[in-house]
């Protein structure tokens, strides 16, 4: 007995370690995560709180997998694994049965997870943590109090710098299709057997105070204007194998709308792209821009802030971008690309450029 109490608390232990590392090494994607749980349940005001929710998150997680190693406090720390993992069951059960969340990011974007095998997951380690509870009294620990808190204190103040240094500085692995060497045309490209959902737009009227609902092609006999448009969803009809391109949304515009996204591509020369989704006053934009501009002819701004671009840079092309492509080309604003065509040469912060 005690050998598999032994084996269950170091499983548990490890993986809640390793699950809160991946997502410590980019708590920002955790934080768009958690953004689009709450737009989905409507509770938008959370959005402005999601990356403090994401470190303290990622901080609870590693500290109770370290605390179940060293046993110490252990008692306390299976009931905050047990709190901890009826939570994350909460959110992957409803990811898995109300089909509105893709992902649940239990691993973050560098091992991603479907629904259904997150779900699975949680609840064996729900099981795991429950027979850990129950047989509480037959484990010990000899370490002593003040090695245990000694412990804690380092692993807290560890994983508090280790996310401070990747919201400067960019993750230390960089598992998002817009890493360094890759090719963004390559990663728009549909993997080979993609099967893609079948949609239907159901659409919904209102008539004489009933409300209809039918998809585009079973409008009924005696449609007419008394019918008034409600709102209009997708529903889908057969469910795809979920292969989709890596990157699905990148295109780039001029400032009075033209799509210049291939034009870009066709550069002959290495040319810089500045990501930043919303322009910082406080950033020193004059100075990062000069350094680029002694070495690289063709500079443009990417961001998705286009009225306060347009007051900020008198003299630099601004490309103006979807802001959820800019979250997920670039974690921090502003980072510098360094592009040859469509390939990402490198990858840089604008605080680890200013350095070099």
């Amino acid at each position: 007995m005690q050998s598999f109490l032994k084996f269950l608390r170091w499983s548990v232990g490890l993986l809640f370690i390793f699950s809160g590392l991946i997502k410590a090494n980019d708590p920002l994607g955790l934080s768009y995560k958690m953004q689009e749980f709450f737009d989905v349940w409507g509770m938008n005001f959370f959005s402005d709180y999601t990356l403090w929710l994401a470190l303290i998150m990622n901080t609870l997680e590693i500290i109770a997998g370290v605390a179940l190693l060293i046993k110490y406090p252990y008692k306390q720390t299976l009931w905050l694994l047990l709190a901890l993992i009826v939570f994350f069951s909460f959110l992957t059960g409803y990811a898995l049965f109300s089909g509105k969340i893709k992902t649940c990011g239990c691993f973050g974007d560098c091992i991603p997870l479907t629904p259904q095998t997150s779900f699975i997951k949680d609840i064996i380690l729900l099981f795991a943590i429950i027979i850990l509870l129950i047989n509480v009294k037959k484990v010990k620990t000899n370490l002593h109090m003040g090695w245990g808190i000694f412990i804690i204190i380092i692993t807290t103040f560890g994983v508090g710098y280790g996310q401070q240094h990747v919201l400067q500085h960019l993750p230390f692995i960089d598992c998002l299709p817009y890493k360094q060497s890759k090719d963004i045309v390559e990663q728009m490209k549909v993997p080979a057997g993609a099967i893609a959902d079948s949609v239907s737009i159901q659409m919904e009227f209102e008539k004489a105070g009933k409300k209809y609902s039918f998809d585009v092609n079973n409008f009924p006999a005696d449609f007419d204007s008394t019918y008034v448009f409600k709102t209009r969803k997708e529903v889908i009809v057969l469910k795809g194998n979920g292969k989709v391109a890596p990157i699905q949304d990148f295109k780039l515009f001029t400032l009075s709308g033209v799509d210049t996204t291939q034009q870009l591509f066709e550069t002959s020369t290495p040319y810089i792209l500045v990501f930043a989704g919303s322009i910082d006053p406080s950033i020193p934009w004059e100075t990062i821009i000069t350094k680029l501009q002694t070495k690289y002819k063709l500079v443009y701004i990417v961001t998705a802030d286009k009225s306060n671009a347009i007051n900020q840079f008198k003299q630099i092309p601004i490309l103006v971008g979807d802001i959820t492509m800019i979250k997920t080309a670039a974690r921090v604003w502003p980072s510098i690309f360094i592009m040859n065509g469509s390939t990402i040469m490198q990858k840089t912060s604008y605080l680890d450029y200013l350095k070099d």
